[in-house]
């Protein structure tokens, strides 16, 4: 329990205190926005990264080498909210999240969220859910990775390879603006929060980078259901940290017996 309170009393300590900053951040946009946009990132990220070492976690990261220059669109698994805490604090560049609009309810969260380039989706309404498309397109030109969870919500299935349907429209960012889609593996993440609420407890955590996908480049029958594809390349991804974490823990008891 003592995790979760240190946790907790960090982030609303920090939005708390982070007002005048959020109001700060606002007025340099006016005059900079990019010079706003990355000092906001890395705000978030040194919070996000004292987060994550309050947990008591490790993090492995795999396959960054194969995210090329320029704006993408990653495209993960979603189990738990330390997925974003780990997708921002390990993101070279400026990258936002596509997140329900209700977050838009929470005040200074919602700021902060909006200055690092956060967009809000209505998933109930079709014209909004478009306009949203449309505003990750522009950012996307404009040189801004977006981050998206096509399960449309966190997955609680006991079983990590069993993902949710990926929602077919959330690939349409890449589709119509062209840049790759990174497919990325969380794995871990769970085990920190959600699989045992209210308590945190130590995991060790997997974020790995699969090759990229370009839509338009795809044979026309996986044009048609590039979400399913991409899922599908996530699933091979987890299937292999599973079996190297089941190699390394079987490693690790020859080596005991042996002792």
């Amino acid at each position: 329990m003592i995790r979760f309170i240190l946790v907790v009393v960090a982030l609303l300590g920090f939005l708390a205190a982070s007002i005048p900053l959020v109001i700060g951040e606002y007025l340099v946009s006016k005059r900079n926005a990019k010079r706003q946009q990355e000092h906001s990132l890395r705000i978030v990220q040194a919070m996000f990264r004292l987060i994550f070492r309050l947990t008591g976690s490790t993090l492995t990261i795999k396959g960054q080498d194969n995210v090329p220059e320029g704006a993408v669109l990653y495209v993960g698994n979603h189990r738990s909210y330390f997925d974003i805490i780990v997708g921002y604090a390990v993101v070279p560049n400026l990258a936002g999240f596509v997140a329900k609009k209700e977050m838009t309810r929470y005040p200074v969260l919602s700021d902060w969220m909006r200055l690092v380039n956060c967009l809000f989706l209505n998933r109930d309404d079709i014209k909004e859910g478009l306009k949203t498309i449309l505003e990750g397109i522009e950012k996307v030109k404009q040189g801004i990775s977006i981050w998206i969870f096509p399960e449309g919500t966190r997955n609680e299935n006991e079983d990590i390879l069993d993902l949710l349907p990926f929602k077919e429209g959330s690939l349409k960012i890449a589709e119509k603006s062209g840049c790759p889609v990174i497919p990325v593996a969380f794995t871990g993440t769970a085990d920190i929060f959600e699989s045992h609420i209210p308590f945190m407890r130590p995991s060790h955590v997997t974020i790995e980078f699969g090759e990229p996908i370009y839509v338009k480049k795809l044979p026309p029958e996986l044009r048609k259901r590039s979400g399913a594809y991409t899922r599908d390349r996530i699933i091979e991804m987890l299937k292999k940290e599973q079996r190297e974490r089941a190699g390394a823990v079987q490693t690790e008891q020859r080596v005991i017996k042996k002792a």
